[in-house]
């Protein structure tokens, strides 16, 4: 009897007629290293996609923003793609990822048309955070992703290990409580519920956040990711 030939490691299970394409295959080879920390794959996959969010940044207009901004948030939107993304499911990586970056754009130009008499780095981005006010904004970022609802496919694929993927990526430059609160904030709480949670108050949470911040664009900026 012939051995049985070994899997590729990313392969999974598919209806009869619907192979991977060259592409997926290398997609799913990517974000399985970019969630085991692997910082080169995950910039390999924001390079990859970064002109695909563009182009869709390109269809919308952001109140009191500019292009940027919504490629920034685009970008956000592809991380929780990466973050989220489960190769047991239907729907390919560039699908699933089209839908995350397009709702995180949403969600932005959402949330600038309903607060258009508030400044932008009022609300939260990828290169901003909201100064710690007593109140709460809208977390554009939240979901990190536009809007995600309770019957979202997106929604229903979350887990622990994945939510924490991007700060396991950055582990080498994040200190322990800069991890806790981009965690935390990625998961979409509150400044408040932060600090009661980490034990501080809420400028140690926006400090911790500011300089998360500047590391992940230094982070980027060595690795030639184009923001």
């Amino acid at each position: 009897m012939a051995p049985s030939a070994t899997p590729h490691p990313t392969a999974t299970r598919r209806p009869p007629g619907k192979p991977h394409s060259e592409v997926e295959l290398d997609d799913h080879y990517l974000i399985a290293l970019a969630k085991q920390g692997k910082k080169d794959a995950y910039d390999r996959i924001v390079k990859r996609y970064h002109g695909f969010v563009r182009l869709k940044a390109s269809s919308y207009f952001l109140i009191g923003g500019d292009a940027d901004d919504l490629i920034q948030e685009g970008l956000v939107g592809l991380y929780k793609a990466v973050r989220d993304y489960r190769t047991d499911r239907e729907s390919s990586f560039r699908n699933f990822a089209e839908l995350c970056i397009t709702r995180q754009i949403i969600t932005a130009v959402k949330t600038s048309t309903r607060n258009k008499h508030t400044p932008l780095n009022e609300y939260v981005s990828f290169s901003q955070t909201p100064a710690a006010s007593g109140g709460e904004g809208d977390a554009t970022l939240d979901e990190l992703l536009p809007g995600p609802s309770a019957h979202d496919p997106a929604n229903q694929v979350i887990s622990s290990e994945e939510l924490h993927s991007l700060v396991t990526c950055l582990s080498s430059v994040l200190s322990e409580l800069e991890s806790s609160v981009l965690s935390l904030y990625l998961d979409g709480y509150s400044y408040e519920t932060i600090a009661e949670r980490l034990a501080c108050d809420t400028k140690t949470v926006d400090n911790a956040l500011q300089r998360v911040k500047r590391k992940v664009g230094a982070h980027l900026e060595s690795r030639n990711v184009l923001l």
